[in-house]
């Protein structure tokens, strides 16, 4: 059994100081990690695709380094458009694969488990698109065809459209390439992403796109053609990804925030639970 759990869109800051002056991402991420540390049993490695600081600000990423060092597991970065690639490669080099970059993009492979998790660089500098380009393509595809195992892709743009349209206008620039290089291989069992803010679950090249909400604030969920872009604070949350050899991988959604409970079903049933004895 391997457990993946997976970050998007921490929008770090310096601190003391709020993203788009009210929304306390810092507080937000203190409270995912906390949340992760809690899990039982814990997982095998974080993902984080990307937005992982605001603004690339040297004051945020060591704000990541200092909440992040607080796992005890691995923890696998890629960059957002709110990031850069230049300014994760410099600020976050201990962390497992950054500094195996190759024609300026940050990509590598890593082994989690049995599962085989792909990171992939969208970041576009100048642009809040992302793009992939060929050379990371090629990469990409000569990966998938050396290991035939279970596979995790991980970027930041979703390759899908989602229909919120403001967002779908910032979207993967390239993404009818990247569906030519992937749809060959079966297995390729998920593509997660961030990115949006929202919960998303979509089919991309055949395969099951997952598309985790942000720690902190949420794009407000607008299906209209113009709709603006807009925020709100929803429940933050992330993604479990569980892979057995019987089950494939198995995505699961976990809150950020606290909640009532837990509370049996039966209790007016007269059953009687262990530790409910007296």
């Amino acid at each position: 059994m391997t457990l993946i759990a997976h970050m998007t869109d921490l929008h770090l800051r310096p601190r003391g100081l709020a993203c788009y002056r009210v929304s306390d991402t810092n507080m937000f991420a203190e409270r995912a990690i906390r949340a992760l540390k809690s899990l039982d049993p814990q997982p095998d490695a974080l993902v984080i695709t990307g937005d992982l600081t605001d603004r690339s600000d040297p004051r945020e990423y060591a704000v990541a380094r200092e909440l992040l060092s607080r796992l005890d597991m691995p923890v696998f970065l890629l960059p957002g458009n709110h990031d850069s690639t230049s300014g994760m490669r410099r600020e976050m080099s201990n962390f497992p694969g950054i500094s195996e970059t190759g024609d300026g993009k940050i990509c590598y492979t890593a082994k989690v488990g049995d599962v085989q998790l792909i990171a992939l660089d969208s970041h576009l500098p100048g642009s809040p698109k992302g793009e992939l380009g060929p050379w990371q393509l090629a990469w990409l595809d000569s990966r998938l065809k050396e290991a035939q195992v279970p596979t995790l892709l991980a970027l930041h743009h979703p390759p899908a459209l989602s229909g919120i349209a403001h967002m779908d206008n910032m979207g993967l620039v390239d993404a009818d390439a990247l569906a030519e290089v992937i749809a060959p291989h079966a297995h390729v069992e998920r593509i997660i992403c961030g990115h949006l803010h929202r919960p998303i679950i979509a089919s991309f090249a055949g395969k099951v796109m997952t598309l985790a909400p942000s720690t902190g604030h949420q794009v407000v969920l607008d299906l209209t053609e113009n709709g603006p872009a807009l925020f709100n604070f929803e429940p933050p949350a992330y993604f479990l990804h569980y892979h057995s050899e019987a089950t494939g991988v198995v995505s699961h959604m976990a809150y950020v925030e606290a909640f009532p409970g837990p509370h049996h079903f039966f209790a007016d049933e007269g059953v009687v639970w262990p530790g409910d004895e007296t």
